[in-house]
C-alpha cells in the first residue's frame, strides 16, 4: 500500500540532491551496509556533511558518532537507515520530530512480511504525510544522484556524472533490477541521471519521482520496471507530460502471466484482465513498452542517441543474401514496415551501387566495402535522403579488427559534420567479433547506437516504430448518461439491460419482456413470428448453458410449450435460480458473432473490449482493448489487427462487413462508460456484424453496476 499524498517539487528536490546525510547504523566493518554507504560518498568524492549514528561508536573514522537521531541537529536533508526492521519506526518519528528531510529505509519485513510489519509500514506512511518528510521504501536499495555523484545505496557504486551527454533516468520498484539496468546502460556509456529503486512504496512510488525527473533538464529519457502502479491516475497524468515534454518513458512490466485481480460476472470482465488493462491505458498515456530487460537498455538507448524516434519504414543496409532473406523473415515476424526501394524509383541509391547489385530493401551490397569502402558512404546517404524511409539499419559483417577498419570510417563519414535527422543504427551480424572500443565510442559519439546482433536492433527499432505509429486522437463525442441508471445495483438482467442501454442508441433486436406464458404470446404477436425465448434472471449469466434459450418458435402454441419447457431447463440446470420472466425478440438474420464489452476499473478507469466473439470468445480471446475515448477511426485501425481480421474485410467470396458501424457501437459504449463510472462491466455478446451498409445489433446483454 502507497500513502496517496502527493509530494511537493522542492521536497524532492532536497531528498535526490541532499547537502547532508546522516546515517543509521552507520559503521566500519566491510560489508556492513553502513559501511559500504559510507564509503560510497567518500569514494564519489560526496561535498556535504555526514553524520554517522551509532550508539556503540562515539567516532567512524575522521567522524564524530552520534548516539541517536535525537542528537542530530535540526534539519538534515536525508536520512539513511542502514538498520534492522524493529529499529525503523522509532528512528523515523524521531527523524521527523527533528525536521529531516527525507528517509531512505533499507529493511524488509513490512508489508510483505505480515500484519505486523503492514501496521508499522501504515504508520511510517502517517508520519511522512504529516511531517512533509520524503520516504524511499521501505525494502529498497537507495537511490543514486548521478549528476551530483551522490549515491546513497549499500551497492558499491561509481556514480559517474553524465557530464555532456544526454541521460536516462531510471525508475524502478525492484532496487536490484534498478541496479542492473543502470549496469547495462553504463556498459554502453549511456548517460545516467538518477537511479531510484522505491521498494515497498510507504509513502512514496514511481509516480512521484517520474513526475520530478520530467521537470530535470539532465533527464531525457526515462526507463522503468515496475510489478504494479499504485496511484495509477497519477501515472497517466504523469506519462502524458512526460509525452508532451518529448522525454520518452520506456516500461518493462512484468505480469503478463497473472491471474485477474477479481473473478469476472462477464466475459468482458474475464478477458480483460488486470496486466491487458493496463497496457492499454499506459500505452494510449504514451508510454513505450519493452518486453525483456535487455529490450529495455535497447529501447532506452536509442531513444536516447537518435535525434528522433524510429517512424514509418525502415530501410536496410546489409551484405549477405542469407542475412536480407533473414531480416525479410524477422521484419515481417514484428510488423516492422520496410521502405519499398527498386531500380526504377531509387535514382540516389541506384547510383551509389555498382551495375551488379540491385537496388532493394534489404539491401546485399555483397562483399563490395572491402574493396570500394566508400560504397558504405554512398549508400547510407541515400537511404538517409529517401523521404520513403524513416530509419536506417546498418547489419555489418565486423569480423576483427582490420575489417572493422575497413568499414566503420566509410559509415562514420556518411554523417560526418551533418546533424541526423533520423535514426541511423549499426549492428553487428556477428556477436562476439573483436570490435575495437573505439570504434563503436566512435559510431555512438555520432549519434548511432551500436548493437552486437541485428535481431536485436530491429526489435527495438519494430518497438518504437509502432507506438510512433499509434493514434492518439480523441474522439469529440461527449458522454454519454444512461436513464434510470441509479436506481440499479449488482447483475442486470439481459432485458433490464436493453432496457437501459436502447435509449442510449445501442441496437437491439425487436423485443418485449414477459413475466406469464400469456404475455409472452402476446409479445410474440407484437413482435412477429418466427421469435426467440430467453430466460431472465439476474443469476441466469449463460443462458445458453442452462437451455435458457429457445429459437425459431413459430406460433403461439410454440412460444407457450416453449415458457414451459424454458422454465423446466433452468430448475434443470439449478434449481436455486428463480427467473424473472422471460424475453421475446425477432429473430434476425445470420451474421459474424462479435463482442463488445467495456470494465470501469477503479483504479484505471474505462476500457472497451471488442474482437470476435459467441460462445468462444474466452476460449479463442481474439480481442482488443481500446481506451474508451478513441475515436471511430482508431477503432477500425484496431479491429483490423484482430487475429482473425481477414474475416471482416471479406474472405474466400464472403461479402466485407460493417466495420466502420462496429466501430461506432464500440464509441457509443465508451461513451457510456465515461458517463456512468458505476458500470463496472457491460458485455454485449454475440453482436452481430452484417455485411457493409447492413449494420450490427447486439443479441445479448449483460451489466453489472456497483
Amino acid at each position: 500500500m502507497t500513502d496517496q499524498h502527493t509530494i511537493a517539487p522542492a521536497a524532492l528536490d532536497r531528498f535526490l540532491r541532499p547537502r547532508s546525510v546522516a546515517v543509521v547504523g552507520a559503521s566500519d566493518k566491510p560489508g556492513a551496509l553502513g559501511c559500504t554507504l559510507i564509503t560510497n560518498l567518500d569514494r564519489n568524492g560526496y561535498d556535504g556533511t555526514i553524520y554517522p549514528i551509532n550508539p556503540k561508536r562515539e567516532a567512524i573514522g575522521e567522524r564524530k558518532c552520534y548516539p541517536s537521531v535525537e542528537a542530530l541537529p535540526e534539519g538534515v536533508d536525508v536520512a539513511v537507515l542502514a538498520i534492522p526492521r524493529v529499529g525503523v519506526l522509532d528512528a523515523v518519528k524521531g527523524l521527523a520530530a527533528r525536521k529531516c528531510g527525507g528517509v531512505v529505509i533499507f529493511s524488509a519485513g513490512f508489508a510483505e512480511g505480515g500484519e505486523e510489519g503492514l501496521a508499522e509500514q501504515r504508520e511510517i506512511a502517517r508520519i511522512a504525510r504529516e511531517s512533509g518528510m520524503v520516504v524511499e521504501g521501505p525494502n529498497c536499495l537507495g537511490l543514486v544522484n548521478y549528476v551530483d555523484s551522490i549515491p546513497l545505496t549499500f551497492v558499491e557504486t561509481l556514480a559517474t556524472p553524465p557530464t555532456g551527454k544526454r541521460a536516462i533516468g531510471i525508475v524502478s520498484q525492484s532496487g536490484a533490477m534498478a541496479a542492473v539496468l543502470g549496469t547495462i546502460l553504463l556498459a554502453r556509456d549511456a548517460g545516467v541521471s538518477y537511479s531510484v529503486s522505491t521498494g515497498n512504496e510507504a509513502a512514496s512510488g514511481v509516480e512521484d519521482y517520474v513526475d520530478w525527473l520530467i521537470d530535470q533538464p539532465d533527464t531525457h529519457v526515462i526507463a522503468m520496471i515496475v510489478e504494479q502502479f499504485r496511484k495509477p491516475q497519477r501515472f497517466l497524468a504523469a506519462a502524458r507530460r512526460a509525452a508532451a515534454a518529448g522525454k520518452p518513458i520506456v516500461l518493462l512490466h512484468p505480469g503478463k502471466s497473472s491471474a485477474a485481480r477479481e473473478s469476472a460476472a462477464t466475459h468482458t470482465g474475464a478477458m480483460a484482465g488486470d496486466y491487458k488493462l493496463m497496457r492499454a491505458m499506459v500505452g494510449r498515456a504514451g508510454v513505450i513498452f519493452a518486453e525483456t530487460l535487455q529490450e529495455l537498455g535497447d529501447i532506452a538507448e536509442i531513444a536516447l542517441r537518435c535525434p528522433s524516434l524510429p517512424a514509418g519504414a525502415t530501410a536496410v543496409l546489409g551484405e549477405s543474401g542469407a542475412f536480407k532473406a533473414l531480416t525479410l523473415d524477422l521484419a515481417e515476424e514484428l510488423e516492422l514496415p520496410l521502405a519499398p526501394l527498386h531500380d526504377d524509383d531509387s535514382p540516389l541509391l541506384r547510383a551509389a551501387l555498382p551495375p551488379f547489385v540491385p537496388v532493394s530493401n534489404p539491401l546485399d551490397i555483397t562483399a563490395q566495402g572491402l574493396s570500394e569502402p566508400a560504397i558504405y558512404t554512398r549508400c547510407v546517404e541515400a537511404l538517409l535522403q529517401d523521404d520513403r524511409v524513416g530509419t536506417v539499419l546498418a547489419g555489418i559483417i565486423q569480423a576483427e579488427p582490420i575489417t572493422c577498419a575497413i568499414k566503420y570510417p566509410p559509415i562514420l563519414a556518411a554523417v560526418e559534420g551533418k546533424a541526423l535527422s533520423k535514426p541511423l543504427v549499426f549492428a553487428g551480424l556477428d556477436e562476439g567479433a573483436e570490435v575495437p572500443a573505439e570504434r563503436i565510442a566512435a559510431l555512438r559519439a555520432a549519434g548511432i547506437p551500436w548493437f552486437p546482433t541485428t535481431e536485436r536492433a530491429l526489435t527495438a527499432i519494430a518497438r518504437l516504430t509502432h507506438w510512433s505509429a499509434r493514434d492518439v486522437s480523441a474522439t469529440d463525442k461527449p458522454a454519454l448518461p444512461v436513464a434510470g441508471l441509479a436506481a440499479e445495483h449488482g447483475v442486470i438482467p439481459e432485458y433490464r439491460a436493453k432496457q437501459l442501454l436502447g435509449p442510449a442508441g445501442i441496437s437491439f433486436p425487436k423485443g418485449r419482456f414477459a413475466a406469464s406464458a400469456d404475455e409472452a404470446v402476446a409479445a410474440a404477436d407484437a413482435v412477429g413470428y418466427p421469435v426467440a425465448m430467453k430466460a431472465q434472471a439476474a443469476a441466469l449469466g449463460h443462458k445458453s448453458d442452462a437451455g435458457g434459450v429457445l429459437l425459431n418458435l413459430a406460433d403461439g402454441a410454440a412460444v407457450h410449450e416453449a415458457w414451459t419447457r424454458i422454465h423446466a431447463n433452468v430448475a434443470a440446470y439449478s434449481d436455486s435460480i428463480r427467473l424473472d420472466g422471460v424475453l421475446i425478440e425477432a429473430m434476425g438474420k445470420r451474421g459474424m458473432e462479435m463482442i463488445v464489452g467495456a470494465k470501469n476499473d477503479p483504479d484505471w478507469g474505462p476500457v472497451v473490449l471488442a474482437g470476435f466473439g459467441g460462445v468462444t470468445a474466452e476460449i479463442l480471446q481474439d480481442v482488443r482493448l481500446l481506451t474508451a475515448d478513441m475515436t471511430e477511426e482508431a477503432v477500425v485501425t484496431e479491429l483490423m489487427k484482430l487475429k482473425s481480421a481477414a474475416l471482416l474485410a471479406g474472405y474466400r467470396g464472403s461479402p466485407a462487413l460493417d466495420v466502420p458501424a462496429l466501430a461506432a457501437l464500440i464509441v457509443k459504449v465508451g461513451q457510456v462508460l465515461r458517463a456512468e463510472p458505476s458500470i463496472r462491466e457491460i458485455d454485449l455478446n454475440p453482436v452481430i456484424l452484417h455485411p457493409s451498409g447492413e449494420g450490427v445489433v447486439a443479441l445479448d446483454a449483460l451489466m453489472l453496476v456497483d
